[in-house]
């Protein structure tokens, strides 16, 4: 097999900064950090209990085998939990510190905001340090804030949803993540209110041996539509950093959401997140997963289908380079009548790296009149790389329509020789190749995305970073 000098890890937003924290970190996880994250927040009781309780849940619960399997070397307590910038979140982008200013000047935050977005959220370490909520949005009644800021102004509706979807004990990270989380993004929709332009969030880890936990809740009320999209970086060092998010989606009848990520971690993050979505009759969601770096990525959104007539659907692209993991996928589950669910992966991987499509469909016993399909496609650049595919299927009903494929390709000889013989530069038809070979995912971007992403593996075959 032909190989080329398509280095898709080589990464761009490496840099950081010297930022003020509001007090002196403390490593490793004990009572004494969840009670200071607690009380630095001004939480109320129910909260800082729920904490606690969570904590005892985390040191109780083993770590799955393959988990364990994937990273011997993740030491808990080698981590900052929380890192409180010394500034305060503002509204305006001339009111932040100047060094964290340039930060999101180079990730192109404020241009995004000003030429696209709905309304923006920037996250640093542990806590938003910016937010902005365009008016024409809160005219329509849409909450959009950072989960602290939400806590504080409308906790009736935080405690009713917080920890439904996914709860402390359903495993491991989700009882880390409740235990420590900061930050993290809360939208409320609605009933019959549709939110015409995406709501975005960037989530930035600074600091070596950092960990970020950010906690976001999204309730979409019925007949209700909205976009969230999500970005993700960090600075490259000798040391780990850990990422352990838990997202939490309600889907309300006829209502429909749609999460898109954009993550391009440095290659020493691990990248360990649990996202899941609860939909009611007649609901849609919508998980678009675009992942490139971290050094490990387990990432499964998740659809609950509980309502009549729901819908879900999860496309993910995934590449891996050189020491990466990439162990993807997503879960379906049926539990009631004439649901339906689709599952797109696609996969990339060169130089040693290896993919992972890990992926459940489940049809609960009841849940008749089911369809689902999976297709799982993978790339792979040299005979070094590996891709692998667990699917894993239970049929409670006899009429569900349950269909699989997955194929495993590499780019042909005869395809690079047409593209170049037309003028093409041997990177150009590679990137072509590539870029036709994720276009299913790609194009269900809104288009400036789809532009940047395009770019970025145009750059990437180019053998450069801009």
């Amino acid at each position: 097999m032909t190989t080329f000098d398509l280095d898709l890890s080589k990464y761009s937003l490496g840099w950081s900064d010297d930022v003020e924290y509001a007090f002196t970190p403390e490593k490793g996880l004990n009572e004494r950090v969840v009670d200071q994250i607690s009380w630095w927040k001004g939480e109320p009781e129910w909260m800082r209990k729920l904490r606690l309780r969570s904590l005892q849940t985390f040191d109780k619960k083993p770590m799955a085998e393959w988990f364990a399997v994937n990273m011997p070397h993740l030491d808990f307590q080698d981590i900052y939990y929380y890192l409180k910038p010394a500034t305060e979140q503002v509204s305006e982008w001339d009111d932040l510190p100047e060094q964290m200013k340039a930060t999101y000047e180079k990730l192109g935050i404020p241009e995004a905001e000003r030429k696209y977005l709905a309304g923006v959220t920037a996250q640093y370490e542990s806590e938003v340090v910016f937010h902005r909520n365009r008016e024409d949005l809160e005219k329509q009644g849409i909450l959009f804030c950072d989960m602290d800021t939400a806590l504080r102004e409308y906790p009736d509706l935080v405690k009713q949803y917080f920890g439904t979807v996914i709860t402390p004990g359903d495993n491991k990270f989700s009882a880390l993540n409740t235990s420590v989380w900061s930050g993290g993004s809360f939208i409320y929709v609605p009933p019959g209110v549709e939110c015409e332009m995406p709501l975005q969030a960037y989530f930035r880890i600074n600091s070596e041996n950092a960990g970020q936990f950010e906690r976001t809740l999204i309730i979409a009320d019925e007949g209700s539509k909205v976009h969230y999209i999500e970005g993700c970086s960090a600075p490259v060092y000798t040391n780990d950093s850990l990422h352990s998010a838990v997202v939490e989606i309600v889907v309300k009848p006829s209502a429909h959401v749609t999460y898109t990520t954009i993550q391009n971690w440095s290659p020493n993050v691990y990248n360990l997140v649990t996202k899941r979505a609860r939909v009611e009759a007649e609901g849609h969601m919508e998980w678009i997963d675009g992942n490139i770096g971290s050094k490990l990525t387990m990432k499964y959104p998740s659809v609950y289908l509980v309502g009549p007539k729901a819908t879900g659907e999860v496309l993910s692209v995934a590449y891996a380079g050189p020491g990466q993991h990439q162990d993807a996928g997503a879960k379906m589950v049926h539990a009631a009548p004439e649901t339906s669910s689709k599952i797109v992966s696609k996969s990339i991987s060169k130089d040693g790296g290896i993919t992972t499509y890990r992926g459940l469909v489940r049809v609960e016993e009841g849940a008749t009149g089911c369809k689902s399909h999976v297709q799982c496609d993978a790339l792979i650049l040299d005979e070094d790389s590996e891709s692998r595919t667990l699917p894993y299927m239970e049929v409670g009903e006899r009429d569900a329509q349950i269909g699989h494929e997955a194929t495993v390709s590499k780019i042909a000889d005869e395809q690079l020789f047409y593209l170049t013989s037309r003028g093409l530069t041997q990177e150009q038809a590679m990137s072509m190749v590539v870029n036709g070979f994720i276009e299913p995912v790609t194009r269900t971007l809104p288009m400036e995305y789809a532009v940047e992403w395009s770019r970025l593996i145009e750059l990437q075959m180019e053998g450069s970073v801009g």
